[in-house]
């Protein structure tokens, strides 16, 4: 957790829209900046592998295996003609993918970098994606009000989030009637535990990290990304909160939205641990003689 004398002094700038102090705004300026230094490393790293999504749908979908586990699908159905949303969505590359699905996607993200890499990304792929910049906070304004059939949050952005009551506002305000939301997300127990491992950490499974919120924000200083790759450049700064799995749920309820369906999973996609073993589905998992513990979790809740 930072402390005052490592958080960002507030700018001159008054509270945002969102209702957030010029403190938190800050908070928010570092995170653009880091994921802007960011962006360069990831679009060139084997770990997205940006050159291998192909052109069309099909090359798109095959590509994509590698960001969805089959049972997401599932869980979305049929999306051919549906309006969808994918917020946070840095690269776009699950954005392209409800885009190969058949589906009128748009996608938001806080990085001006990351949009300018999404969109050249969309346009090397030839599918159609509605990219915008901005911050998740002010997502109905920036997309002028529209509602959706879909909105969709991937692989981890909800702890890049101070306030999810806020954000579960945001998503009830984008969604139509009898639209979904979809939260697909590393388990809270894996941030407990680091979703990364820091220098000189062991592959034991160790509590970290608080796992419930309300200590305030995390500071790291982040020069190595999770992908391959050099030294993130720039930017270093970066703030997360932490977030039980009754919060999320909590949100979304409080928000007006009827949760349908909640599944934890011991895989991820990629090995978190050097001891974690491929599965059938191309993702990893702690061996058999490790514990069984959800390390992703997969929410759908409609709107009335």
């Amino acid at each position: 957790m930072t402390t005052a004398s490592e958080q960002p002094q507030p700018s001159d700038q008054d509270r945002d829209r969102a209702g957030f102090d010029p403190a938190v705004r800050e908070m928010f300026r570092a995170n653009q900046a880091n994921w802007d230094a960011r962006t360069p490393v990831h679009s060139a790293s084997r770990f997205y592998d940006l050159a291998g999504a192909g052109t069309g749908p099909e090359d798109v979908l095959a590509w994509s295996a590698r960001w969805f586990a089959p049972r997401e699908w599932e869980d979305l159905g049929d999306l051919t003609g549906t309006d969808a949303v994918h917020l946070q969505c840095h690269l776009g590359t699950e954005t392209l993918a409800l885009a190969a699905r058949g589906a009128r996607a748009t996608g938001l993200d806080l990085s001006p970098a990351s949009v300018a890499a999404a969109r050249e990304l969309a346009a090397r792929t030839g599918l159609a994606v509605d990219y915008r910049q901005g911050n998740v906070y002010d997502a109905v304004e920036l997309l002028g009000g529209q509602r959706f059939d879909l909105v969709y949050t991937g692989k981890g952005a909800l702890h890049y989030l101070p306030d999810l009551d806020r954000w579960a506002r945001v998503v009830a305000g984008l969604l139509r009637g009898g639209g979904r939301a979809y939260v697909v997300e590393f388990h809270p127990l894996l941030h407990s535990l680091g979703d990364m491992p820091e220098e000189g950490e062991g592959d034991e499974l160790l509590l970290r990290h608080d796992y419930l919120g309300g200590r305030g924000p995390r500071h790291r200083r982040v020069r190595h990304s999770y992908t391959d790759g050099p030294p993130v450049g720039g930017a270093a700064d970066s703030y997360e909160w932490a977030h039980g799995l009754g919060e999320t749920v909590g949100a979304l309820v409080r928000a007006g939205l009827t949760v349908t369906r909640l599944t934890e999973s011991e895989e991820l996609p990629w090995p978190r641990w050097p001891r974690m073993v491929r599965t059938d589905s191309g993702w990893w998992r702690l061996p058999d003689d490790r514990p069984r513990i959800p390390l992703m979790y997969a929410l759908l809740a409609t709107r009335p």
